[in-house]
């Protein structure tokens, strides 16, 4: 099916939640883009929160949407997220399409409509991170003692939902093997876009490195504040999260936080920064690759999805790669490859174009032709009553 067949298909857009514009939502946003008159379904919604393109959709939530506190205290009703995504009711849809990392893929479909989901992770909280959201340390003896039972459920909610799916996209390598192993089943990798405008020429670099992230346990921010305590190298962290008041604390004076800033701001802090600091293991990473398209190296775990858009500095081919790997996740190791990163020679415009092959462009035409082949394939599909 062309692109112009498929809009004329019903498509319902299921989003775990919308709070704001990190790497899912510009995945949403592209699917905006390809289905301009799609419905979006999500747990809940902060008016304002996600880019004009998405919010001009009309947006239906969940009775999480109408509980105490939700626009910032929502992962709390994580034990009634199951519950609220399958009451939503998609009869009269084509094509559910739908971005998870949480619960969105495990929908309630009506039986004679396709189910295709963008996969960013198997629900991370359960499965390989349960221990970096819920160990000790992270968690009080009481979330101990109940968390426990609860992650089994969703465990096994989380592998039957998976049945519902017609067809997996992941966005990265180390998603579909996750994906593989957890509900065995298939997944296409194909990357999410990256607006490769951020890029501003002539722009001075200034002696700084930087980090943008959700300030939540697994992206390990404390690795680098103490790796930066460590050098005493100028480090901004902008981003926000429950790990913020802890990362001030252990922060020494070189260390310092922003909150979430513009998208003009923010691209003035990555043209302007020395090199990004990725010290998380990540299932694919956005960042990195927008670091990337403003010409700039990174510094990132040799872990996940970083192994797919990073090319590593391997002793030879200085000038021709966009970062530097370290291999073990301790600030020891961190500290040691910025200084050597300091030592080399960058090249802005090579790492740039290596960044280019993770377009807006190219991500719109795969989805397209992955979607068109799949409806294809099920002639049945759109030749209803669309009353």
């Amino acid at each position: 099916m062309t692109l112009d067949e498929l809009r004329t298909l019903r498509v319902a857009l299921i989003h775990d939640w919308l709070t704001g514009m990190r790497g899912g939502e510009k995945v949403l946003e592209a699917f905006c883009e390809l289905f301009p008159e799609a419905d979006i379904y999500t747990l809940l919604h902060n008016p304002g929160s996600v880019s004009p393109t998405i919010e001009r959709h009309r947006i239906r939530t969940s009775f999480i949407d109408r509980l105490p506190g939700k626009a910032t205290r929502y992962p709390y009703y994580l034990p009634l997220f199951p519950t609220a995504i399958e009451l939503f009711d998609l009869k009269g849809y084509d094509l559910i399409l739908s971005t998870s990392h949480c619960v969105a893929k495990g929908v309630r479909t009506p039986p004679d409509a396709r189910h295709i989901c963008y996969i960013h992770t198997p629900m991370r909280y359960v499965w390989d991170m349960y221990e970096d959201y819920f160990g000790p340390g992270r968690a009080g003896r009481l979330k101990r003692v109940l968390i426990p039972p609860f992650a089994t459920y969703l465990r096994m909610w989380d592998v039957a939902s998976a049945n519902r799916v017609d067809h997996f996209i992941a966005n990265s390598a180390h998603v579909a093997r996750r994906v593989a192993r957890y509900y065995r089943r298939s997944a296409t990798v194909i990357h999410p876009p990256v607006a490769l405008q951020r890029y501003q020429p002539g722009v001075p670099a200034e002696d700084f490195y930087l980090i943008v992230s959700a300030l939540v346990p697994y992206k390990r921010i404390d690795l680098a504040v103490a790796a930066f305590n460590r050098i005493e190298r100028p480090l901004v962290i902008v981003g926000d999260g429950p790990e913020k008041a802890r990362l001030q604390e252990m922060a020494g004076p070189t260390v310092s936080f922003r909150e979430w800033l513009s998208d003009a701001e923010l691209d003035a802090h990555f043209n302007r920064c020395r090199a990004l600091i990725f010290p998380g293991e990540e299932d694919f990473g956005i960042v990195p690759v927008e670091a990337q398209a403003c010409g700039k190296p990174v510094v990132a775990l040799r872990r996940g999805g970083a192994l797919e858009t990073v090319v590593g500095y391997d002793g030879g081919n200085e000038g021709r790669c966009t970062g530097i790997f370290f291999d073990r996740p301790d600030a020891e190791a961190l500290a040691a490859v910025v200084k050597q990163l300091e030592t080399l020679t960058w090249d802005g415009e090579w790492i740039r174009a290596h960044a280019a092959r993770f377009g807006r462009e190219g991500f719109l035409d795969a989805i397209a032709g992955f979607i068109g082949a799949r409806m294809a394939a099920d002639p049945e599909i759109g030749s209803g009553d669309s009353t």
